[in-house]
């Protein structure tokens, strides 16, 4: 398997260039499980896009703090490169921003989250039941850092997740699409750093949440089996 990874990153900070960028990030996921695997990086806030979408069996669309609504050239090639794939039936994975990018390119639509920023351990509820989906429980843990959501899903989209204050939180189209809304790619020690970071810049109470829930166990393992699942389902 060969999956291309998008990433979607715009920090250039200090504190971003210490730590693995989101494409090592997904990387080291998904070789957890699937150690065979290869991966390509394509920064596409750079305005890198692979010249040959068709070498590639699969795609990962990261997380960003940019959003969705930003008129951004790069934003624009990649809403049209995700429709290109996705009407070739390519399977392609987004997680945080490539959930919401993903969403809006095929015809969704993305808004503010009316509670404001999301950030800590957030505690979601599986929706449905995709076939590659069997190694999460009912109720999973994952990585917040989002203040805008998806409120409306594509045309032919299935719900797959939620939570208290994000009720699309993922959603699949066929066995093709499989998107969520936080953060599988993060560890532990990489978001205590991030909230850290995020303190001068963020709501006082997202702040305090995240330093509230930070040290809840997440479900790694099982998202890097679904994910790789996923692809494998959608190939076979």
């Amino acid at each position: 398997m060969h999956l291309a990874i998008l990433m979607t990153n715009t920090d250039e900070s200090d504190f971003a260039a210490q730590w693995p960028r989101d494409c090592q990030k997904f990387e080291d996921l998904i070789s957890s499980v699937r150690p065979s695997w290869r991966f390509s990086c394509f920064p596409v806030k750079d305005g890198v896009f692979p010249d040959d979408p068709t070498k590639f069996d699969g795609w990962i669309v990261t997380g960003s703090p940019a959003s969705v609504h930003d008129r951004t050239d790069w934003i624009v090639k990649l809403q049209a490169l995700i429709r290109d794939r996705v009407a070739a039936e390519a399977p392609m994975f987004g997680a945080c921003f490539g959930h919401q990018v993903i969403a809006q390119a095929l015809g969704g639509h993305v808004e503010k989250s009316p509670s404001g920023w999301s950030l800590g351990v957030q505690e979601i509820n599986t929706e449905g039941s995709p076939p590659w989906g069997s190694a999460l429980p009912s109720t999973y843990r994952l990585y917040a850092a989002h203040v805008e959501q998806v409120t409306k899903m594509p045309t032919g989209a299935e719900n797959v997740a939620s939570s208290q204050n994000c009720p699309l939180a993922g959603f699949r189209i066929g066995n093709k699409v499989f998107t969520t809304q936080y953060h599988p790619e993060m560890r532990p020690a990489f978001f205590g750093a991030l909230v850290g970071h995020l303190e001068e810049f963020l709501p006082v109470e997202a702040i305090a949440n995240a330093k509230a829930t930070q040290a809840e166990p997440v479900n790694t393992s099982a998202w890097a089996e679904t994910i790789a699942r996923f692809f494998e389902s959608a190939v076979s």
